[in-house]
């Protein structure tokens, strides 16, 4: 791959070729990183779960917060990588805006992941493979069905940045097709995942193919295609930051001592880094402050120590050979650091009872609604008075006039995967008949 091809202002669902702007005071990256911070999908994020429940008096991580910090990362990420690359590719001025471009996408990462955290992929996956959307799957082809029984916020990211909606713009954002193709860490779709982790749905696959194409992105011998190199830089932002800020927020919460995080922490550095700590501790007394201290050091360190891999691994990621993760690959006292932090997190944290709670939560919200929707979107009978009223409930821009069976319970789907927990619950109090408007 060729960072003369890879890096491209040109805009999905625009006629003409985009260059540099000239005379204004943003690049045609830029302007990518501006649509996200003031779209709608990117404010809803403040009421989506990342991990923990949003509480009333501790501040924790929702999904704004979470994709705002992982782009403060993958902005540094993507400016060591422009440093390096200027030393090989002086000619190319587009090199200059890696760092934005890693940034806007590592800030719409996140944009198609449904409510309630991480259970929410799981629960719409749930009521096609479990509950009663079991009944479609005749009436679907295979990759229509892995769509949505392997349902991934991913793929379901980068439809939200370009399928055109009812009333909205072809390209759907308009982003350049380098942002775009930066955002897809899985760049194959389900019927060729070996897990449950895809990069496009059916419907948006000829989108992402000419994206990868006109990029010159390689292709791999069984069709797919290797990743873009910044989607190394974006998926290492995102491990960096959840792996390192889920323990600051398990520490404020009260679900893991000071001790125990500052050892956890410190696991990452040389005793020699450790007394430096220890000296700025005389005089950083709080506990809070220190534990953020640390914090902020352990992400500096994977920045570096993740670049680094890069340049190791160059020639095999820009081939499309390089397999893994950037964090895969940390050397010897980062990765059996990191091990430790990813065996409490998922032993401690992402088992804790308030995560556990809101994840149960979550299946029951989304399914209900699924089931609400998905059938009365599939009744043919116009006589129908409730499912009538349920789809008046559907907003114009997702719904749709196609006979396909796909399409009908994809709208319902794009629906259900866009709203906050706060609106998922209240309109599922609604529909239940546990709450009415105006009634207390």
């Amino acid at each position: 791959m060729d960072w003369s091809t890879l890096l491209s202002p040109k805009r999905l669902g625009s006629k003409g070729t985009l260059g540099p702007v000239t005379n204004e005071d943003r690049t045609q990256f830029q302007r990518d990183y501006d649509r996200i911070i003031f779209s709608s999908p990117f404010r809803r994020m403040q009421n989506k779960t990342q991990v923990f429940p949003l509480p009333e008096h501790i501040f924790v991580h929702n999904r704004l917060t979470h994709s705002l910090e992982v782009a403060s990362v993958g902005r540094s990420l993507g400016n060591l990588l422009s440093e390096y690359l200027l030393e090989i590719h002086q000619d190319n001025p587009l090199i200059h805006e890696i760092g934005t471009i890693v940034s806007t996408a590592c800030l719409a990462h996140d944009l198609g992941n449904p409510p309630f955290g991480h259970s929410g992929e799981a629960a719409i996956s749930n009521y096609f493979n479990k509950a009663s959307g079991q009944k479609f799957k005749d009436q679907l082809s295979e990759g229509e069905w892995k769509d949505f029984t392997c349902f991934d916020g991913n793929a379901n990211a980068f439809r939200t940045l370009t399928h055109q909606f009812n009333g909205k713009r072809e390209g759907g954002f308009a982003l350049t097709y380098s942002t775009l193709a930066s955002i897809v860490k899985y760049p194959y779709e389900s019927v060729k995942a070996t897990k449950p982790k895809f990069g496009f749905f059916q419907s948006d696959k000829e989108n992402y193919y000419h994206i990868a194409n006109e990029l010159g992105i390689a292709k791999r011998e069984d069709g797919s295609f290797a990743r873009h190199p910044l989607v190394y830089l974006v998926e290492a932002a995102d491990d960096i930051c959840y792996q390192i800020m889920d323990l600051e927020d398990a520490f404020k919460l009260g679900i893991l001592h000071y001790d125990r995080i500052r050892a956890l922490f410190q696991n990452f550095f040389t005793e020699e880094r450790i007394e430096r700590f220890e000296k700025t501790f005389t005089q950083v007394s709080d506990i809070n402050e220190q534990i953020s201290y640390l914090r902020a050091n352990v992400i500096g360190e994977l920045i570096y120590r993740c670049i680094d891999i890069f340049k190791d691994n160059y020639d095999a990621i820009m081939a499309g050979t390089f397999a893994g993760s950037l964090i895969d690959q940390l050397p010897g006292k980062q990765a059996a650091a990191m091990k430790e932090v990813q065996c409490i997190s998922f032993g401690e944290i992402y088992a804790h009872r308030s995560v556990v709670e809101i994840e149960i939560a979550g299946y029951k919200i989304i399914g209900t609604l699924l089931e609400e929707f998905v059938d009365a979107i599939m009744n043919t009978d116009k006589k129908d008075k409730y499912s009538q009223k349920i789809l008046s409930l559907l907003p114009g821009q997702f719904k749709t006039d196609e006979d396909s069976v796909y399409l009908k319970i994809q709208s319902v789907v794009d629906f259900v995967s866009g709203m906050t927990d706060i609106f998922a619950l209240d309109l599922y109090r609604k529909i239940k008949g546990i709450s009415l408007p105006g009634v207390v």
